[in-house]
């Protein structure tokens, strides 16, 4: 974690810290005595190694918004309360979602790789012809903070935008224009370009699968900054080669860091190691909410950010 997070963790309560490929193993012979455990969407927390955590543990805090990598029935069952880290890299992420789309949309991969490999030979009319982004629609599926964030930074570029908003969402109102379709489906069929800000559940499991994106233009670019079993990357894979959809910009993946080979060589990709808070601030911000909350769970105060059970 960041020194400045870990400095504000001491200041209150005993640290230890653990590499973060430490086993299940490790981590649970070292949380013997300990009330809180800190974990990051790379720790799977299964049922299994909840219900092995020793009587101490409290409270589990986890160094990310999403929550998928956590067993919540387990959690439940010992009453350990759990705390996540919502609202602080909205602005990080969407900022990563716009690198995306604008690389997959103008093939900055392939013109990258072009000029380092020194065969570059100069200008020529067809040479790596990209997509429009300027008056092309953006269909935003999951229009929380960051989904608005995002259709913010479309509206200055002059995107119409599409979305499905299934109940209210927190954050602010969308941005003039914004059409409001009756479905995800629609949006679907609707859309130049696609970026994904759903959560990861049952429903949600492989949802861009082959089905749905033959309902999409042909052409079409996949955007996704959530989660990467949002998307069945095998039918992806098959779009991308087919040339059905015209790009991915995808800074998450199945199975992460474990990246299909296919995936890597598929045609018109813009890839990125899950960086959507990967600044200064937003990793900062996350690690100072944990430790608020860490803090006011254990002096008896209420904490900002709690999912599920309470203290």
């Amino acid at each position: 974690m960041p020194a400045r997070v870990v400095g504000e963790i001491q200041s209150f309560a005993d640290l230890s810290i653990l590499p973060g490929e430490s086993a299940p193993e490790r981590v649970l012979e070292n949380c013997n005595g300990f009330d809180a455990l800190i974990c990051t969407l790379m720790n799977k927390v299964t049922a299994d190694f909840i219900d092995r955590l020793p009587p101490s543990i409290r409270l589990v805090a986890t160094y990310s918004v999403g929550i998928d990598h956590i067993d919540l029935r387990a959690l439940q069952a010992r009453r350990i309360a759990l705390v996540n880290t919502p609202d602080v890299f909205t602005e990080a992420t969407a900022d990563i979602a716009w690198l995306l789309l604008l690389g997959a949309a103008r093939r900055a991969s392939e013109a990258e790789a072009l000029l380092r490999s020194g065969m570059w030979t100069g200008w020529e009319p067809n040479q790596l012809v990209g997509t429009d982004i300027h008056g092309s629609t953006l269909g935003i599926l999951g229009f929380g903070r960051i989904g608005r964030a995002v259709a913010r930074r479309a509206a200055g570029f002059g995107m119409n935008i599409l979305t499905s908003v299934r109940s209210s969402s927190a954050g602010d109102p969308p941005p003039p224009g914004t059409i409001i379709c009756s479905s995800m489906e629609e949006v679907l069929a609707g859309s130049d370009f696609l970026s994904l800000h759903l959560p990861l559940t049952e429903e949600t499991q492989n949802w861009l699968n082959a089905e749905r994106i033959a309902s999409m233009k042909s052409g079409a670019i996949v955007i996704n900054t959530a989660r990467g079993g949002l998307i069945d990357e095998t039918a992806l894979i098959a779009a991308l080669q087919s040339g059905k959809l015209g790009g991915a910009g995808l800074d998450v993946f199945v199975g992460e860091p474990d990246i299909r080979r296919d995936l890597v060589e598929a045609p018109n990709t813009f890839l990125l190691p899950h960086l959507g808070s990967a600044t200064r601030r937003a990793r900062e911000g996350m690690g100072l909410s944990l430790a608020r909350d860490i803090a006011a769970f254990f002096a008896g105060r209420p904490v900002e950010n709690g999912v599920g059970v309470s203290k």
